[in-house]
């Protein structure tokens, strides 16, 4: 049996950003994953002879400033791009409006659909701007201990005094007001375009299960936007693909002697009287410990490492309560050549093109959802990764990746299979080709993945990428639940670091730097 000062559960950005802060503490740290290679939710991989793509994401929303200065992240060969574009909502006709990092840009975009919206957009971008200051800072807090806040609490929560001193009261007002709308209330007040109207609602919907009508929609449009600097959908690329970002982690924990396990699956965390000890290998390894931490969801982490019977009925009750309900896909295309997208020219590229041409379109599509079944007209986001990195594909080939909304975890009438899989394939290239003439034309090969897949292959329950839904009432105190929200569990020594813990999901590593304050406490 070996013997480590903390054990790290999974090779995902947080579970990365967690051991190299504590072995840069001067812990003895032992990361184990149970897939060949590091990454998670980042990974870049092959996904047909010659063709490469980003799985899961394509670029990143935001990464935490603290991380990327703590680690030291660009030394150790970090490249972030933005493009100028940083989105394109495309339209049917070739009117589409495009996002820069612009705002003046952005604006004049957006008035040839509609004058009175191009000139909102700049208050509206500082409206956004103004509100997501206050979560930038909450996003840097240990949630409190409800309802017993303590004075410790309380000094934590002091960091809410710079945004409140520059916008004053109303600001923290707009943002209470903000994060319970859903899309439509919102955009009513600012917007008659109706693709501007769909597509700012696109960020409210972003990778949850739910349409643009749900209550809540405003909270993930501002989550999206956290650290934008007042870009609305905000853009950033990883050069190389988003597992360079995992790897430039990697370095950093391993010059801080963290000991990087892969294919070390584990099986089981041992419990002995109320405690952790250490954890039990698929291989049949023990690794002794006092202290795990997990970067795995909440199912994962309890149900199934720790197991219902080291679990009180209380937490286990808020555990069933998490809700989770996985509904993306993603199909990456192998194709002979560049495709022609109307109206759009080729140094334009390098963008993220959307398919959404109104507010009610996403709304159809989330039945989806709601009624177990495929999206016939699902909504699309989707990039050229072979621009950025033509090493993704052989000369004069490319890359397209789709992120396709709603496709079910639950299908009503049987399950996921390879014939189901083909259709809605077949589902997104009709959607394509509304926008990309002859596209069928250029797929050599083509890989779907959907939430089942997701489950199966990156450990995500019900395929969720967030660890669980990013709703008010799995927010800040009460993320993932109220026992665990401080990222200790009820479990002594054990802790969380996922996406499931406060702020939620994203490749921003804030779950993992927040984590690792609550255990060196102890």
């Amino acid at each position: 049996m070996s013997r480590t000062d903390i054990i790290v559960i999974g090779g995902g950005l947080n579970s990365l950003v967690a051991a190299a802060l504590l072995g840069q503490s001067g812990k003895k740290v032992t990361l184990l994953e149970a897939r060949g290679h590091i990454a998670g939710l980042s990974s870049t991989e092959e996904f047909a002879p010659g063709f490469t793509c980003n799985v899961i994401n394509d670029v990143v929303k935001w990464i935490d400033p603290r991380v990327i200065q703590k680690l030291n992240l660009v030394s150790r060969g970090l490249k972030l791009d933005s493009p100028e574009a940083v989105k394109i909502a495309l339209d049917i006709d070739g009117k589409h409006i495009t996002f820069y990092t612009d705002t003046e840009k952005t604006a004049h975009s957006i008035s040839t659909h509609n004058e009175n919206d191009g000139k909102k957009w700049h208050r509206f971008s500082e409206y956004i701007t103004k509100q997501t200051r206050f979560l930038e800072k909450l996003y840097d807090l240990t949630p409190p201990k409800v309802p017993n806040i303590g004075f410790g609490d309380a000094l934590d929560m002091s960091g809410l005094i710079t945004p409140l001193w520059k916008y004053g009261t109303r600001g923290l007002t707009d943002l209470m007001r903000t994060a319970p709308m859903m899309m439509p209330e919102l955009m009513d007040e600012w917007f008659e375009s109706e693709l501007l109207r769909a597509s700012i609602s696109t960020a409210g919907i972003h990778h949850l299960s739910f349409g643009p009508f749900a209550a809540g929609t405003g909270y993930n449009l501002l989550h999206q936007h956290v650290h934008s600097n007042g870009v609305i959908h905000n853009t950033v690329y990883i050069k190389g693909g988003t597992g360079e970002l995992a790897k430039a982690v990697k370095s950093a924990a391993e010059s801080y002697h963290v000991d990087v396990k892969t294919n070390a699956k584990v099986s089981s965390i041992i419990i002995e009287d109320g405690g952790c000890t250490g954890v039990q290998l698929e291989s049949g390894e023990t690794i002794a410990g006092n202290r795990i931490v997990s970067g795995l969801d909440p199912h994962n982490t309890f149900m199934k490492l720790v197991g219902p019977t080291h679990i009180n009925p209380r937490f286990l009750t808020q555990l069933k309560n998490i809700k989770y309900r996985g509904s993306i896909a993603r199909i990456h295309f192998a194709l002979n050549g560049l495709p022609n997208i109307k109206g759009i020219q080729k140094d334009q590229f390098d963008s993220v093109f959307s398919i959404a041409p109104s507010v009610e379109y996403l709304e159809r599509a989330s039945d989806s959802v709601k009624y177990g079944r495929l999206p016939e007209n699902p909504y699309v986001e989707f990039t050229i990764s072979s621009i950025l990195n033509p090493e993704f594909a052989p000369e004069g080939k490319h890359v397209l990746s789709a992120t396709v909304q709603y496709a079910p975890y639950s299908l009503r009438n049987g399950s996921w299979n390879d014939e189901l899989k083909h259709q809605l394939k077949n589902n997104v290239v009709k959607v394509l080709e509304s926008y990309i003439p002859a596209f069928s034309s250029l797929i050599e090969s083509a890989s779907v993945l959907t939430p089942v897949d997701l489950e199966n292959q990156f450990g995500l329950t019900e395929g969720n990428l967030n660890h669980g839904e990013m709703t008010l009432d799995q927010f800040f105190f009460m993320r993932p639940t109220i026992s665990t929200a401080q990222y200790k569990t009820p479990i002594k020594g054990l802790f969380l670091c996922g996406p499931g813990t406060h702020p939620g999901g994203g490749l921003h590593g804030a779950n993992g730097f927040n984590a690792v304050r609550g255990i060196l406490k102890k």
